[in-house]
């Protein structure tokens, strides 16, 4: 049985923006999942929604089930048990996220506490282990955020999503705000603590090359579809949508002086989710389009082993087309 199910999930605001539009996803026990895209794709609405934390002008339809749950029409009181104890999420900027005036240690204890895991002092205790956990001295426990480097305060968020021992984990874009050494630390760290504990992971980033290096396949998002799906490699590496292609061949290769002179990038910007254009969103930036493209949406079609892409040439595009 999968632990997480998205089936036909929609989200539209109440300016009309249709931010995600049809996302079909599952994970399995232990998975990991990543959902790449540029900003505006959707990407952390569709976080967002997993465990509704959207604001009330979001209008959600379709089904997002978590251990055969419905979290779409869980009442009030079993999503608040969902929260963090099923599922948990870490933001991808943890100085918003944690309260500046409590220290980090009351803020880790909250959630064990309000789902009475522990005594005060058991869930002391268990703050320590868990800061220890991701790397940080069970004393850092009394510092506040802003006596924390960014390093550290994403740490902090990983432990507290980790504190009621959830069964996936959602982290969007975690590294964003960190510099690169920092940033593979904090990759390192989650992929340890992944294959540790069993969870499953949902994370979402712009950065193909870190979703394929951490996740075992990967979801491409644009104009809040998901445009290509498959093994993370093979996706990163031999994409089978123009966009993907793209994605991936805007950064630099190491080793590879062309790519890095010339970085291959991609002209313009998504669409407005309120203002889509017919047909086939990606179109009017494709350097493959053809006409049907204007006229009709393309559904995910197999394109490989385990691997679907949303685009009439999915059988047969070539990196070199990108």
């Amino acid at each position: 049985m999968s632990l997480l199910e998205i089936r036909d999930l929609h989200v539209t605001y109440g300016t009309g923006a249709a931010a995600v539009r049809g996302v079909d996803l599952t994970i399995a026990p232990g998975q990991k999942l990543g959902v790449a895209g540029e900003s505006g794709c959707g990407k952390s609405t569709l976080a967002m929604a997993l465990l509704r934390l959207l604001p009330a002008s979001a209008v959600l339809r379709g089904s997002v089930l978590l251990d055969g749950e419905d979290v779409l029409t869980m009442r009030w009181g079993r999503l608040r048990a969902v929260r963090w104890a099923g599922a948990s999420i870490v933001f991808q900027g943890a100085m918003h996220s944690l309260n500046a005036v409590h220290r980090v240690g009351d803020q880790i204890a909250e959630p064990i506490l309000l789902h009475g895991l522990a005594t005060p002092a058991g869930a002391r205790a268990r703050v320590g282990e868990l800061l220890e956990q991701v790397g940080l001295p069970a004393a850092r426990a009394q510092a506040y955020p802003h006596e924390l480097s960014g390093g550290q305060r994403q740490r902090v968020m990983i432990a507290m999503a980790l504190a009621c021992a959830p069964r996936l984990i959602v982290a969007d874009e975690p590294t964003t705000a960190l510099d690169v050494m920092i940033q593979a630390q904090i990759l390192r760290l989650i992929e340890r603590l992944v294959a540790e504990t069993g969870i499953s992971l949902l994370m979402i980033s712009h950065d193909l090359s870190v979703l394929a290096d951490t996740c075992d396949r990967l979801a491409v998002m644009y104009a809040g579809r998901i445009v290509e799906e498959g093994p993370a490699r093979a996706v990163h590496t031999a994409a089978r949508h123009p966009y993907g292609q793209a994605l991936s061949a805007a950064f630099p290769r190491i080793g590879d002086p062309s790519s890095r002179r010339a970085p291959r990038g991609l002209p313009g910007d998504p669409p407005d989710p309120s203002a889509l254009p017919p047909g086939c969103a990606f179109h009017p930036r494709c350097p493959v389009a053809l006409g049907v493209c204007a006229s009709d949406d393309q559904p995910l079609r197999e394109a490989g082993p385990e691997h679907r892409a949303a685009c009439v040439h999915a059988g047969s595009l070539s990196r070199s087309t990108a």
